[in-house]
Protein backbone atom coordinates (compact mmCIF):
# COMPACT_ATOMS: atom_id res chain seq x y z
CA UNK A 1 0.00 0.00 0.00
CA UNK A 2 1.39 3.40 -1.03
CA UNK A 3 1.87 5.77 1.87
CA UNK A 4 0.81 9.39 1.39
CA UNK A 5 3.53 12.02 1.30
CA UNK A 6 2.62 13.80 4.49
CA UNK A 7 -0.59 14.38 6.45
CA UNK A 8 -3.89 13.95 4.59
CA UNK A 9 -6.84 16.25 5.42
CA UNK A 10 -10.24 14.79 6.21
CA UNK A 11 -12.49 13.93 3.25
CA UNK A 12 -14.10 16.91 1.57
CA UNK A 13 -11.53 19.52 2.54
CA UNK A 14 -9.68 19.42 -0.78
CA UNK A 15 -13.02 19.74 -2.61
CA UNK A 16 -13.43 23.25 -1.22
CA UNK A 17 -12.80 26.16 -3.55
CA UNK A 18 -11.33 28.70 -1.14
CA UNK A 19 -13.37 31.86 -0.65
CA UNK A 20 -11.90 34.79 -2.56
CA UNK A 21 -12.87 38.22 -1.26
CA UNK A 22 -13.19 41.36 -3.32
CA UNK A 23 -10.02 42.97 -4.58
CA UNK A 24 -8.57 45.87 -2.60
CA UNK A 25 -5.78 47.34 -4.72
CA UNK A 26 -7.74 50.13 -6.43
CA UNK A 27 -8.50 53.63 -5.21
CA UNK A 28 -12.26 53.12 -5.66
CA UNK A 29 -13.15 49.92 -3.83
CA UNK A 30 -16.67 48.77 -4.62
CA UNK A 31 -16.15 45.01 -4.53
CA UNK A 32 -16.95 44.08 -0.92
CA UNK A 33 -20.18 45.88 0.05
CA UNK A 34 -18.42 48.04 2.61
CA UNK A 35 -20.16 51.06 4.10
CA UNK A 36 -19.93 54.05 1.75
CA UNK A 37 -19.42 56.64 4.48
CA UNK A 38 -16.98 54.61 6.55
CA UNK A 39 -17.50 54.04 10.28
CA UNK A 40 -19.13 56.36 12.75
CA UNK A 41 -16.67 58.97 14.10
CA UNK A 42 -17.69 57.81 17.56
CA UNK A 43 -16.58 54.27 16.67
CA UNK A 44 -13.23 55.55 15.41
CA UNK A 45 -12.72 57.50 18.64
CA UNK A 46 -13.56 54.47 20.78
CA UNK A 47 -11.21 52.29 18.75
CA UNK A 48 -8.37 54.80 19.15
CA UNK A 49 -8.93 55.06 22.88
CA UNK A 50 -8.67 51.28 23.22
CA UNK A 51 -4.98 51.38 22.25
CA UNK A 52 -3.88 51.87 25.85
CA UNK A 53 -5.29 48.48 26.90
CA UNK A 54 -3.98 46.28 24.08
CA UNK A 55 -2.05 44.19 26.60
CA UNK A 56 -5.29 43.06 28.27
CA UNK A 57 -7.42 40.14 27.15
CA UNK A 58 -10.91 41.14 26.03
CA UNK A 59 -14.06 40.24 27.88
CA UNK A 60 -14.62 36.66 26.74
CA UNK A 61 -18.37 36.96 27.23
CA UNK A 62 -18.67 40.17 25.16
CA UNK A 63 -21.09 41.31 27.86
CA UNK A 64 -21.08 45.04 27.14
CA UNK A 65 -21.35 44.51 23.39
CA UNK A 66 -24.17 42.01 23.79
CA UNK A 67 -25.92 44.46 26.08
CA UNK A 68 -25.64 47.26 23.51
CA UNK A 69 -26.98 44.99 20.77
CA UNK A 70 -29.86 43.86 22.95
CA UNK A 71 -30.76 47.43 23.90
CA UNK A 72 -30.62 48.69 20.30
CA UNK A 73 -32.80 45.90 18.88
CA UNK A 74 -34.93 45.11 21.95
CA UNK A 75 -33.56 41.59 22.39
CA UNK A 76 -32.59 39.35 25.30
CA UNK A 77 -28.86 39.84 25.84
CA UNK A 78 -28.50 36.32 27.21
CA UNK A 79 -29.54 34.97 23.82
CA UNK A 80 -27.00 37.01 21.85
CA UNK A 81 -23.64 35.47 20.97
CA UNK A 82 -20.84 37.42 19.31
CA UNK A 83 -18.20 36.24 16.88
CA UNK A 84 -15.37 37.27 14.61
CA UNK A 85 -17.77 38.32 11.87
CA UNK A 86 -20.99 36.51 11.08
CA UNK A 87 -18.77 34.15 9.06
CA UNK A 88 -17.56 32.65 12.33
CA UNK A 89 -21.11 32.23 13.62
CA UNK A 90 -22.08 30.45 10.39
CA UNK A 91 -19.08 28.14 10.68
CA UNK A 92 -19.81 27.38 14.32
CA UNK A 93 -23.43 26.50 13.55
CA UNK A 94 -22.40 24.10 10.80
CA UNK A 95 -19.64 22.57 12.90
CA UNK A 96 -22.03 22.07 15.81
CA UNK A 97 -25.02 20.63 13.97
CA UNK A 98 -23.81 18.99 10.74
CA UNK A 99 -21.27 16.39 9.74
CA UNK A 100 -20.59 13.48 7.36
CA UNK A 101 -23.81 12.21 5.81
CA UNK A 102 -25.74 15.38 6.64
CA UNK A 103 -26.96 18.06 4.25
CA UNK A 104 -26.83 21.86 4.45
CA UNK A 105 -29.45 23.54 2.26
CA UNK A 106 -29.43 27.05 0.79
CA UNK A 107 -30.74 28.93 -2.25
CA UNK A 108 -29.05 28.79 -5.63
CA UNK A 109 -27.19 32.10 -5.44
CA UNK A 110 -26.64 32.12 -1.69
CA UNK A 111 -23.52 33.17 0.21
CA UNK A 112 -20.46 31.06 -0.68
CA UNK A 113 -19.59 30.48 2.97
CA UNK A 114 -22.55 28.08 3.30
CA UNK A 115 -21.13 25.37 0.99
CA UNK A 116 -17.59 26.03 2.21
CA UNK A 117 -18.68 25.50 5.81
CA UNK A 118 -20.62 22.35 4.90
CA UNK A 119 -17.72 20.76 3.05
CA UNK A 120 -15.31 21.63 5.86
CA UNK A 121 -17.18 19.27 8.21
CA UNK A 122 -17.87 16.56 5.64
CA UNK A 123 -21.51 17.54 5.10
CA UNK A 124 -23.08 17.88 1.65
CA UNK A 125 -24.14 21.34 0.43
CA UNK A 126 -27.47 21.32 -1.43
CA UNK A 127 -28.84 24.20 -3.49
CA UNK A 128 -32.44 25.02 -4.36
CA UNK A 129 -33.34 26.91 -7.57
CA UNK A 130 -34.37 30.52 -7.21
CA UNK A 131 -37.26 32.34 -8.86
CA UNK A 132 -36.09 35.48 -10.60
CA UNK A 133 -32.91 35.61 -8.48
CA UNK A 134 -35.09 35.40 -5.36
CA UNK A 135 -35.07 32.48 -2.93
CA UNK A 136 -38.03 30.15 -3.50
CA UNK A 137 -39.71 28.72 -0.41
CA UNK A 138 -41.27 25.91 -2.43
CA UNK A 139 -37.93 24.95 -3.99
CA UNK A 140 -36.20 24.95 -0.62
CA UNK A 141 -38.89 22.81 1.03
CA UNK A 142 -38.88 20.38 -1.89
CA UNK A 143 -35.20 19.67 -1.24
CA UNK A 144 -35.47 18.98 2.47
CA UNK A 145 -34.64 15.35 3.24
CA UNK A 146 -34.11 13.32 6.42
CA UNK A 147 -30.42 14.27 6.08
CA UNK A 148 -31.07 18.03 6.14
CA UNK A 149 -29.70 19.62 9.32
CA UNK A 150 -29.52 23.35 8.51
CA UNK A 151 -31.29 25.63 6.04
CA UNK A 152 -29.56 28.95 5.36
CA UNK A 153 -31.60 31.86 4.07
CA UNK A 154 -29.70 35.06 3.29
CA UNK A 155 -32.39 37.71 3.60
CA UNK A 156 -31.70 40.09 1.91
CA UNK A 157 -29.52 37.95 -0.31
CA UNK A 158 -25.97 38.60 -1.41
CA UNK A 159 -25.21 38.88 -4.33
CA UNK A 160 -28.69 39.20 -5.88
CA UNK A 161 -30.01 42.01 -3.68
CA UNK A 162 -33.46 40.40 -3.37
CA UNK A 163 -35.44 39.48 -0.26
CA UNK A 164 -38.35 37.43 1.02
CA UNK A 165 -41.15 39.10 3.01
CA UNK A 166 -41.73 37.99 6.58
CA UNK A 167 -44.76 35.94 5.57
CA UNK A 168 -42.68 33.81 3.19
CA UNK A 169 -39.93 33.29 5.76
CA UNK A 170 -42.59 32.14 8.23
CA UNK A 171 -43.96 29.75 5.60
CA UNK A 172 -40.48 28.34 5.05
CA UNK A 173 -40.05 27.70 8.75
CA UNK A 174 -43.50 26.15 9.08
CA UNK A 175 -42.60 23.59 6.42
CA UNK A 176 -39.37 22.46 8.10
CA UNK A 177 -39.07 19.51 10.49
CA UNK A 178 -38.52 20.53 14.11
CA UNK A 179 -34.98 19.11 14.10
CA UNK A 180 -33.84 21.32 11.20
CA UNK A 181 -32.33 24.72 12.06
CA UNK A 182 -33.40 27.70 9.98
CA UNK A 183 -30.60 30.27 9.92
CA UNK A 184 -31.73 33.70 8.74
CA UNK A 185 -28.61 35.53 7.60
CA UNK A 186 -29.66 39.17 7.87
CA UNK A 187 -26.33 40.86 7.19
CA UNK A 188 -28.03 43.64 5.20
CA UNK A 189 -31.07 44.11 7.45
CA UNK A 190 -30.15 47.67 8.43
CA UNK A 191 -30.50 48.80 4.80
CA UNK A 192 -34.09 47.57 4.60
CA UNK A 193 -37.01 49.97 4.41
CA UNK A 194 -39.90 47.68 3.49
CA UNK A 195 -42.98 47.20 5.64
CA UNK A 196 -43.28 43.49 4.81
CA UNK A 197 -39.72 42.69 5.97
CA UNK A 198 -38.34 41.61 9.32
CA UNK A 199 -34.88 40.32 10.14
CA UNK A 200 -36.38 37.23 11.78
CA UNK A 201 -36.16 37.99 15.48
CA UNK A 202 -39.87 37.28 15.97
CA UNK A 203 -39.33 33.69 14.79
CA UNK A 204 -36.35 33.31 17.11
CA UNK A 205 -38.56 34.39 20.01
CA UNK A 206 -41.21 31.77 19.19
CA UNK A 207 -39.31 28.68 18.06
CA UNK A 208 -36.34 26.61 19.30
CA UNK A 209 -34.88 25.99 15.82
CA UNK A 210 -34.44 29.50 14.35
CA UNK A 211 -31.26 31.59 14.50
CA UNK A 212 -30.76 35.11 13.15
CA UNK A 213 -27.24 36.26 12.24
CA UNK A 214 -26.12 39.88 11.80
CA UNK A 215 -22.89 41.78 11.16
CA UNK A 216 -21.08 45.05 11.82
CA UNK A 217 -19.25 44.81 8.49
CA UNK A 218 -21.86 46.47 6.25
CA UNK A 219 -23.79 49.59 7.26
CA UNK A 220 -21.73 49.94 10.46
CA UNK A 221 -18.57 49.82 8.28
CA UNK A 222 -16.38 47.89 10.73
CA UNK A 223 -15.35 45.11 8.36
CA UNK A 224 -11.69 45.10 9.38
CA UNK A 225 -12.59 44.52 13.04
CA UNK A 226 -14.60 41.35 12.28
CA UNK A 227 -17.69 41.59 14.48
CA UNK A 228 -20.76 39.48 13.93
CA UNK A 229 -23.52 38.24 16.17
CA UNK A 230 -26.39 35.84 16.38
CA UNK A 231 -29.70 35.83 18.21
CA UNK A 232 -30.99 32.38 18.93
CA UNK A 233 -32.81 30.00 21.26
CA UNK A 234 -31.10 29.48 24.60
CA UNK A 235 -30.14 25.90 23.71
CA UNK A 236 -28.38 26.83 20.47
CA UNK A 237 -26.69 29.86 22.02
CA UNK A 238 -25.37 27.58 24.77
CA UNK A 239 -23.88 25.28 22.14
CA UNK A 240 -22.25 28.17 20.28
CA UNK A 241 -20.71 29.49 23.48
CA UNK A 242 -19.24 26.04 24.15
CA UNK A 243 -17.50 25.76 20.77
CA UNK A 244 -16.41 29.33 20.03
CA UNK A 245 -12.99 30.61 21.00
CA UNK A 246 -12.83 32.07 24.51
CA UNK A 247 -11.65 35.52 23.32
CA UNK A 248 -13.03 35.55 19.79
CA UNK A 249 -13.93 39.27 19.74
CA UNK A 250 -11.18 41.78 20.47
CA UNK A 251 -11.45 44.70 22.87
CA UNK A 252 -11.06 47.14 19.97
CA UNK A 253 -13.99 45.45 18.23
CA UNK A 254 -16.06 45.55 21.42
CA UNK A 255 -15.71 49.28 22.03
CA UNK A 256 -16.01 50.31 18.38
CA UNK A 257 -19.06 48.11 17.94
CA UNK A 258 -20.78 49.59 20.97
CA UNK A 259 -20.09 53.15 19.80
CA UNK A 260 -21.26 52.35 16.26
CA UNK A 261 -24.52 50.76 17.30
CA UNK A 262 -25.32 53.64 19.64
CA UNK A 263 -24.73 56.29 16.95
CA UNK A 264 -28.26 56.17 15.53
CA UNK A 265 -27.94 59.48 13.67
CA UNK A 266 -24.93 58.29 11.69
CA UNK A 267 -26.69 55.02 10.91
CA UNK A 268 -29.68 56.88 9.49
CA UNK A 269 -27.40 59.15 7.47
CA UNK A 270 -25.71 56.09 6.00
CA UNK A 271 -29.06 54.52 5.13
CA UNK A 272 -30.33 57.67 3.40
CA UNK A 273 -27.10 58.02 1.43
CA UNK A 274 -27.36 54.44 0.27
CA UNK A 275 -30.96 54.77 -0.88
CA UNK A 276 -30.25 57.99 -2.77
CA UNK A 277 -27.23 56.75 -4.68
CA UNK A 278 -28.50 53.21 -5.20
CA UNK A 279 -31.55 54.55 -7.01
CA UNK A 280 -29.49 57.12 -8.92
CA UNK A 281 -26.94 54.52 -10.01
CA UNK A 282 -29.60 52.02 -11.08
CA UNK A 283 -31.34 54.63 -13.20
CA UNK A 284 -28.10 55.79 -14.85
CA UNK A 285 -26.99 52.26 -15.66
CA UNK A 286 -30.37 51.46 -17.17
CA UNK A 287 -30.01 54.54 -19.38
CA UNK A 288 -26.87 52.90 -20.77
CA UNK A 289 -28.96 49.91 -21.85
CA UNK A 290 -27.67 47.48 -19.24
CA UNK A 291 -29.94 45.33 -17.10
CA UNK A 292 -30.09 46.25 -13.43
CA UNK A 293 -31.56 43.67 -11.07
CA UNK A 294 -33.64 45.35 -8.34
CA UNK A 295 -31.84 45.58 -5.01
CA UNK A 296 -32.79 46.47 -1.44
CA UNK A 297 -29.19 46.38 -0.21
CA UNK A 298 -26.02 48.47 -0.60
CA UNK A 299 -25.07 46.91 -3.92
CA UNK A 300 -26.43 46.56 -7.43
CA UNK A 301 -26.15 43.54 -9.73
CA UNK A 302 -25.45 44.80 -13.27
CA UNK A 303 -26.13 42.29 -16.06
CA UNK A 304 -24.40 42.47 -19.46
CA UNK A 305 -26.45 39.66 -21.00
CA UNK A 306 -28.12 40.67 -24.24
CA UNK A 307 -25.56 43.30 -25.17
CA UNK A 308 -23.95 43.21 -28.63
CA UNK A 309 -21.00 40.87 -29.10
CA UNK A 310 -17.98 42.19 -27.25
CA UNK A 311 -20.13 44.35 -25.00
CA UNK A 312 -21.74 41.35 -23.29
CA UNK A 313 -18.50 40.36 -21.54
CA UNK A 314 -18.79 41.24 -17.85
CA UNK A 315 -15.18 40.28 -17.21
CA UNK A 316 -13.94 42.62 -19.94
CA UNK A 317 -15.97 45.39 -18.37
CA UNK A 318 -14.51 44.59 -14.95
CA UNK A 319 -11.00 44.79 -16.33
CA UNK A 320 -11.67 48.19 -17.90
CA UNK A 321 -13.01 49.46 -14.59
CA UNK A 322 -9.98 48.00 -12.82
CA UNK A 323 -7.66 49.79 -15.24
CA UNK A 324 -9.35 52.99 -14.10
CA UNK A 325 -8.76 52.10 -10.46
CA UNK A 326 -12.35 50.95 -9.85
CA UNK A 327 -12.82 47.56 -8.22
CA UNK A 328 -16.14 45.71 -8.53
CA UNK A 329 -16.97 42.07 -7.91
CA UNK A 330 -17.01 39.34 -10.55
CA UNK A 331 -19.81 36.77 -10.21
CA UNK A 332 -18.85 33.43 -11.87
CA UNK A 333 -18.41 31.75 -8.46
CA UNK A 334 -22.07 32.53 -7.78
CA UNK A 335 -23.22 31.17 -11.13
CA UNK A 336 -23.82 34.66 -12.55
CA UNK A 337 -20.97 35.12 -15.07
CA UNK A 338 -22.78 37.81 -17.06
CA UNK A 339 -23.05 40.08 -14.02
CA UNK A 340 -20.92 42.45 -11.98
CA UNK A 341 -21.82 43.38 -8.40
CA UNK A 342 -21.21 47.04 -7.65
CA UNK A 343 -21.22 48.34 -4.09
CA UNK A 344 -22.88 51.72 -3.52
CA UNK A 345 -20.10 54.15 -2.66
CA UNK A 346 -19.79 57.92 -2.48
CA UNK A 347 -21.32 60.25 -5.06
CA UNK A 348 -17.97 60.70 -6.81
CA UNK A 349 -17.39 56.96 -6.89
CA UNK A 350 -20.78 56.16 -8.39
CA UNK A 351 -20.37 58.82 -11.06
CA UNK A 352 -16.96 57.36 -11.93
CA UNK A 353 -18.45 53.88 -12.36
CA UNK A 354 -21.17 55.19 -14.68
CA UNK A 355 -18.56 57.02 -16.78
CA UNK A 356 -16.43 53.87 -16.99
CA UNK A 357 -19.36 51.66 -18.00
CA UNK A 358 -20.32 54.18 -20.65
CA UNK A 359 -16.76 54.13 -22.00
CA UNK A 360 -16.84 50.32 -22.12
CA UNK A 361 -20.12 50.18 -24.01
CA UNK A 362 -19.07 52.90 -26.46
CA UNK A 363 -15.80 51.10 -27.10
Amino acid sequence: MTQPNGPVPRPGILDIAAYVGGEHSGHIRLASNEGALGPSPRAVEAYTNAAATLHRYPDGASAALRGAIAKRFNLDADRVVCGAGSDEIISLLIRSYAGPGDEVLYSQHGFLMYPIGAKSVGATPVTAPEDGLTASVDSLLARVTPRTKIVFLANPNNPTGTYLPASEVARLHAGLPANVILVIDAAYAEYMNREDYTAGEELVERFPNVVMTRTFSKIFALGSLRIGWAYGPAGIVDVLNRVRGPFNVSTAAHVAGIAAIEDVDFLERSRRHNETWREWFAAEVEKLGLTVHPSVTNFILVDFKGQPAGKDDAEAARQLLKARGILVRQMPAYGLPSCLRVTIGTEAEMRAVVDALKAFLEG
